[in-house]
C-alpha cells in the first residue's frame, strides 16, 4: 500500500487543551480553540489530498492516516469547545490510533447480500432533497466561500466567485458535499422537502446533461415514491435584522 497523506497534520498531533478551573471565554482558552479549529481545517483538507491521490485504492495508507487525524483533531475540537463555552458540535467521535485500531472497524465495504427466495421490492431507494436558504448578505456569503476555498494547485487559476450559485457551490465542493456544509450563518434555512422512492434502476450521471439534471429528479414508469419529509423553518422570512445587498 502506498502512503499518500499530506504532512500538514499527523495523526498523532497533540491538540490544545483547556486549563482545569479556566473562565470560559477566556482570552488563553479562546486562541486553544482558534487553534484547534485550524488544526480541524488543515486536517481536513489533507484528508481530502490523500483521497484525491489514492484515485479509489483501497486500504491506502496516505487516506487511513488522515482519516485518523481527521477524526482525532474535531474530537480534541469538540472536547475544547465543550471546557470553554459549554456548547458541543454535531461530531460523536473518539480518540483513534493509527496503529492499534482495526481499520475494518471504522470503515467496512459492503458485499452483496446472499440471494433468499424471490424479493417483491426494488433493491434501489433514491433519497431527493431540496432546500432553499435565503441570502441575508451576498457580499458575505462570497466572501466566505471565497476565504473557504482551497489553494490553487501549481498552475492553477481560480475563477472569481461571482454570484450566489457560485459561491454556494464552491461552499459544497469544499466539504464533503452534503447540505451541512450550507450550515453558515450566511445562508437563512428555508424550507424544504425529502421525498424517499424505490426506482428500478440506479443513476447514471452520464445519462443527464446539462447544469440542472432536471431528468435525473423524475420518477420512471416502474418506480414507486414511498414518501415525503417536509423539513420546516422557524425563520421569519420578513425578519429585516440583516441588511440586503
Amino acid at each position: 500500500m502506498t502512503d499518500n497523506s499530506a504532512d500538514a497534520l499527523r495523526p498523532d498531533t497533540p491538540l490544545p487543551s483547556a486549563s482545569n478551573g479556566s473562565t470560559a471565554g477566556s482570552g488563553g482558552n479562546v486562541a486553544d480553540l482558534d487553534a484547534a479549529l485550524e488544526q480541524v481545517i488543515t486536517a481536513a483538507r489533507a484528508h481530502l489530498a490523500a483521497v484525491r491521490a489514492a484515485d479509489g485504492e483501497r486500504d491506502d495508507d496516505g487516506v487511513w492516516n488522515a482519516y485518523v487525524a481527521l477524526n482525532n483533531a474535531s474530537h480534541g475540537y469538540d472536547e475544547l469547545l465543550k471546557d470553554v463555552f459549554g456548547e458541543v458540535t454535531p461530531w460523536d467521535l473518539e480518540v483513534i490510533s493509527a496503529d492499534d485500531i482495526d481499520r475494518a472497524g471504522i470503515v467496512t465495504t459492503l458485499e452483496p447480500a446472499d440471494e433468499v427466495g424471490h424479493d417483491p421490492h426494488p433493491r434501489i431507494v433514491s433519497v431527493r432533497q431540496r432546500r432553499d436558504y435565503r441570502v441575508p448578505s451576498v457580499t458575505a456569503l462570497l466572501r466566505v466561500a471565497a476565504d473557504g476555498r482551497a489553494p490553487a494547485a501549481d498552475g492553477e487559476v481560480l475563477e472569481p466567485i461571482d454570484t450566489v450559485g457560485e459561491a454556494v457551490l464552491e461552499l459544497l465542493q469544499s466539504g464533503d458535499g452534503s447540505l451541512a456544509m450550507l450550515d453558515i450563518p450566511e445562508l437563512d434555512p428555508l424550507d424544504g422537502v425529502v421525498v424517499v422512492t424505490e426506482v428500478v434502476a440506479a443513476l447514471s450521471t452520464e445519462d443527464h446533461d446539462g447544469p440542472d439534471a432536471a431528468g435525473a429528479f423524475e420518477l420512471a414508469g416502474d418506480d414507486r415514491a414511498v414518501g415525503r419529509l417536509d423539513e420546516r423553518t422557524l425563520l421569519d422570512t420578513e425578519d429585516s435584522r440583516h441588511p440586503e445587498d
